[in-house]
């Protein structure tokens, strides 16, 4: 019996790499070529180098992060896979850090958020889904820092030109996310994603609110799923 469970999971790891193969082409077109060509299109027509960046992160953050969180439920039958393709790219987003050669389309020196992002992503995608057997429920701190994170960012950039924690950008997260949660995984999600959307604004690095975000989505849908 467990040779079998073996074997069946090793079979579903197999196409699943398979799968995430063109989903993995597909980011590193979008952060090495996509967003490197759209910061000098945003440079060029007047914008500032870290308003033209903190754009460049949210768009990563919404079309790899947001786009691959909602069909992971599709595509894959297990969550190792997801977590290790989202932690090769930590790695590939860390070196560049480490060698002091960052990309500056997207990066920035003064701290490694998008490895943190990276991380979160892939981790809590695995402990929910293994946690639930629902990968839906799985992805749900993933949109958080997708979707949640980046309108944040977003609104906050359109109304005042520069990096801020505003308390917009959290209202603009809640009216975005909490429905989301709540389609998902009803009143659980719901009140994950009011817990995400005021946490956002809380920032110590090198813990950001990519850790914070996820991680406490995480644990009050463990809590959620384990007391109800």
């Amino acid at each position: 019996m467990n040779s079998t469970i073996d074997r069946t999971l090793l079979m579903d790891i197999a196409v699943d790499i398979v799968k995430a193969i063109p989903l993995f082409i597909y980011i590193l077109l979008l952060v090495y070529m996509l967003t490197k060509k759209l910061y000098f299109v945003m440079v060029s027509k007047g914008l500032r180098h870290n308003v033209a960046v903190y754009f460049n992160r949210k768009i990563i953050h919404i079309l790899s992060g947001g786009v691959i969180a909602l069909l992971v439920p599709y595509l894959f039958k297990e969550p190792f896979v997801p977590m290790v393709f989202a932690y090769i790219l930590a790695i590939a987003t860390y070196l560049p850090h480490k060698k002091r050669q960052i990309l500056n389309w997207f990066q920035t020196e003064d701290n490694m958020y998008e490895v943190n992002f990276c991380i979160a992503w892939g981790t809590t995608i695995a402990l929910l889904w293994i946690l639930t057997n629902n990968p839906w429920i799985s992805i749900l701190p993933a949109l958080a820092i997708s979707f949640g994170d980046a309108v944040t960012g977003i609104v906050r950039n359109i109304v005042f030109g520069y990096r801020t924690k505003h308390w917009i950008g959290n209202i603009a997260m809640a009216i975005l996310m909490i429905p989301i949660g709540y389609s998902i995984a009803g009143a659980a999600g719901a009140l994950s994603m009011v817990v995400a959307s005021a946490i956002e604004r809380i920032e110590v690095n090198p813990v950001d609110d990519n850790l914070l975000i996820s991680f406490s989505v995480a644990a009050i849908l463990t809590i959620w799923y384990i007391v109800f």
